[in-house]
């Protein structure tokens, strides 16, 4: 089965969609087949390959995420794998390179609702250990996942909201890594802690309620990627020094490749559907972003041994 992992951190804008989608585009771009989904309400990692018109017309109103967790709650749950789409502009440029394919299960600005239609389900709290649906509802990602229909991806990564919502633990229940994007800024770095210390939490209430060992969960954290970073001329600026030095010192693994803060090379990826990393006729500053970016994945591929 694919290798799951979910990318999050409670801080947002630390470049997590970003990393989504530029890490699963150069996967394909590699020959993998990988499926991103997203968790996250903003729906920003879906308008990464999908316009708004095209996303109200094709998706919004039967294929996303936000349907899938309605058959959840309703006790029925619907096949994920249908609701998978693949994006024509990101797969036509992947086809030039390799047999690959990039699909993705859109979300819902609707999304942001659905806690309480799951602390409905689980006797008025969210997280009520005792509710007979604790383990069903938070196993549910995870199930629809071991489907055999998912069995041709290499690779799943979840774009998770900067929350510890029901549908963000439903993601981490059904990972098998964590990958922690963060801006090398105060706000940053302390949600680094903080999100640690929330999924020791969740998996340590996850396996006291859990019938069995095998039924039990441990997803490891990858490490941290070091986003938006300035540089000079000797290598980054000064005042970022120390925050880059902090994961490390928070005992946190850190990926060696750190993505430098271009906005206009990735702001004009996203309006193409076309992910930095995979974006033609790139100038020099958006050669080096896709290095960055190319290094990066050789790493991220290194740690999940895919």
């Amino acid at each position: 089965m694919p290798a799951v992992v979910s990318v999050i951190n409670y801080k947002g804008g630390v470049g997590k969609t970003t990393l989504t989608a530029n890490i699963g585009a150069e996967l394909a771009r590699r020959g993998r087949k990988v499926l991103l989904i997203d968790l996250d309400p903003q729906a920003s990692l879906t308008f990464s390959f999908y316009s708004g018109p095209d996303w109200e017309r094709q998706l919004a109103d039967e294929r996303t995420i936000l349907q899938w967790y309605g058959s959840v709650l309703d006790g029925s749950p619907a096949a994920l794998r249908k609701y998978a789409v693949t994006p024509p502009a990101v797969n036509e440029v992947v086809a030039r390179h390799s047999s690959g394919r990039l699909d993705l299960v859109a979300s819902h600005l609707g999304l942001i609702d659905v806690d309480l239609d799951f602390a409905a389900n689980l006797g008025g709290s969210r997280f009520q250990h005792g509710s007979p649906r604790y383990l069903s509802l938070h196993h549910a990602l995870a199930d629809a996942l071991a489907d055999p229909d998912f069995s041709e991806y290499d690779a799943v990564l979840l774009d998770c909201a900067p929350n510890f919502t029901m549908v963000t633990r439903t993601g981490i229940v059904a990972s098998d890594h964590i990958l922690v994007p963060a801006k090398p800024d105060y706000l940053s770095t302390m949600g680094i802690d903080y999100l640690r210390r929330k999924l020791s939490e969740l998996v340590r209430d996850y396996n006291r309620v859990a019938r069995s060992n095998l039924d039990q969960i441990n997803p490891t954290i990858l490490g941290v990627v070091l986003t938006m970073i300035q540089y000079a001329s000797s290598g980054p600026i000064t005042a970022l020094r120390n925050y880059i030095s902090q994961p490390g010192a928070l005992e946190m693994p850190v990926f060696h490749q750190m993505i430098r803060e271009k906005k206009t090379v990735f702001a004009a990826a996203g309006a193409v559907g076309i992910p930095a990393v995979l974006a033609p006729n790139a100038n020099q500053t958006a050669e080096t972003v896709q290095y960055e970016l190319q290094e990066l994945t050789s790493e991220f591929l290194a740690r999940i041994r895919i």
